[in-house]
């Protein structure tokens, strides 16, 4: 166990994310998803989350693990194509984790969902939030297109999954937000 960890996952400030995340910012995400989708036939959630509660970091839950909680917990399995993608954040780690479903992982793979996630990470240590997420959902949309394209532009398929960013908080939300 790592208490230096702990220790910022239990005093990160809930303005932290408000700040990093605003209204603007979650709009802005939730419009480039709805761009980036009306090219492929994927589907993209993001999720951020401020920090994780004491009882995942007692047992060591790492940013990885949490994103497949989430990944499960949002159903961004459950679409017909098995080309769901989840960007998670873990903001108080500043830790970026792509999970995606069978069809789009076994297409796009762990190496280059890793590639995006190292670049997104390097926006945010400069506090770079929408512009890093932003670049990630657009090097996300490039694997989707070259794997996933939509073949007739000028039919939308029904949307499986909701666009718009799932914010997470720590503690007093985690149970209840899914």
């Amino acid at each position: 166990m790592k208490i230096k960890r702990i220790l910022k996952h239990l005093i990160v400030p809930s303005w932290r994310l408000r700040r990093a995340f605003s209204a603007e910012t979650l709009k802005s995400i939730e419009q480039a998803i709805a761009a980036s989708e009306a090219q492929h036939t994927a589907e993209i959630r993001f999720a951020v989350e401020s920090a994780l509660d004491t009882d995942a970091l007692l047992h060591g839950q790492s940013a990885q693990a949490r994103a497949l909680d989430v990944f499960s917990n949002l159903r961004v399995w459950d679409t017909e194509a098995n080309n769901g993608v989840l960007i998670y954040l873990l903001l108080a780690d500043q830790d970026v984790e792509i999970v995606s479903d069978r069809a789009a992982h076994a297409k796009i793979g762990t190496d280059a969902w890793r590639t995006i996630c190292s670049m997104m990470e390097v926006s945010f240590k400069h506090g770079n939030f929408e512009a890093g997420v932003l670049l990630g959902i657009e090097a996300v949309t490039q694997h989707l297109i070259m794997h996933f394209p939509r073949h007739d532009l000028s039919i939308l398929e029904p949307n499986e999954l909701s666009n718009a960013p799932t914010v997470l908080h720590a503690r007093s939300d985690l149970k209840r937000t899914f």
